[in-house]
């Protein structure tokens, strides 16, 4: 059987077609014409024997086979980039301090650390999973170069790479024992203090005028998921990385508000940026882009 080879250009341009709404912004984005998108779109239908995609209002949507090569062309393309990456900078050295978030810990730094050390393995890289307090001071203090950090709207410099839709949380195998109707304080499950999202829960709460009380305090994610599956109390958090063991609440059906996106920043200390701290950050950012929805990441 002879083997086809995909076009690394085309597929890029079906990437960027699709994530960007149409092929029109895909072609400003990568600086090209809409013939020439267009043309590669119908290469790569070549390729496969396939039809990718077909206009839906005045959008894109795709076909089956579209829905498979995209996952397919993503892959292709981070391990095309990492390896150009890799070639090009064979001989970086030094280190980079990272700290991150820990609602990504077990998602997406195993992916960057992976992605990093292929690339660039004479460089020395530290890892640190910690709570965005603390981030923040180790940044402000020099003792990390990047951190992934939920924002806080203190820092005039950072980077905004997401946001996040807020969400309450309960157990999910029953439901939450608490309701609006009933008088009784809504019992909120919270990680230790200072904390930007049990601020951000206890400030909602009282802007809507529900009454609240602490029903368990955590200083860790793993204690937080354990009460709330537990139906100890309610939990504020983001829908990312969310355990089985609990669920997103409709807020309607509980007389609980409306909550509003958290941005998610890369921050950096004082020095001045290297090759090292710039790769990193550019693999932090396509590894997000990989896990998160589109809707979550800035749009063009």
């Amino acid at each position: 059987m002879r083997v086809t080879n995909l076009d690394m250009c085309a597929l890029r341009s079906f990437v960027t077609g699709i994530e960007a709404g149409s092929f029109a912004q895909a072609a400003d984005r990568l600086g090209r014409s809409t013939s020439a998108i267009s043309a590669q779109l119908k290469k790569l239908e070549d390729q496969t024997g396939t039809e990718l995609v077909r206009r839906s209002g005045r959008g894109l949507a795709l076909t089956d086979g579209g829905e498979v090569l995209l996952s397919y062309a993503r892959r292709l393309l981070n391990l095309n980039d990492e390896a150009v990456s890799a070639v090009q900078s064979p001989d970086l050295e030094g280190w980079v301090r990272l700290g991150i978030q820990e609602d990504f810990g077990e998602t997406v730094l195993p992916q960057v650390l992976g992605r990093f050390a292929r690339a660039h393995p004479k460089v020395r890289i530290e890892g640190r999973i910690g709570r965005n307090n603390e981030l923040r001071e180790k940044i402000a203090s020099g003792q990390l170069d990047l951190a992934l950090a939920w924002d806080d709207c203190t820092a005039t410099d950072a980077e905004r790479i997401a946001s996040l839709p807020l969400c309450w949380l309960g157990p999910a195998e029953e439901e939450p024992l608490w309701q609006a109707a009933g008088g009784e304080p809504l019992p909120l499950v919270a990680l230790e203090a200072p904390c930007l999202l049990r601020n951000l829960a206890c400030n909602c709460l009282d802007q809507e005028g529900v009454a609240w009380r602490i029903a368990f305090v955590s200083p860790s994610l793993g204690g937080l998921w354990a009460a709330t599956a537990a139906g100890l109390g309610i939990a504020l958090r983001t829908p990312f990385g969310l355990p089985a063991s609990v669920r997103v609440v409709e807020s309607v059906a509980y007389g609980l508000p409306p909550l509003p996106t958290l941005g998610l920043t890369l921050l950096r200390s004082g020095k001045p940026d290297n090759q090292v701290s710039t790769h990193l950050a550019a693999i932090i950012r396509q590894a997000l882009q990989d896990r998160l929805p589109d809707a979550w990441m800035p749009q063009a």
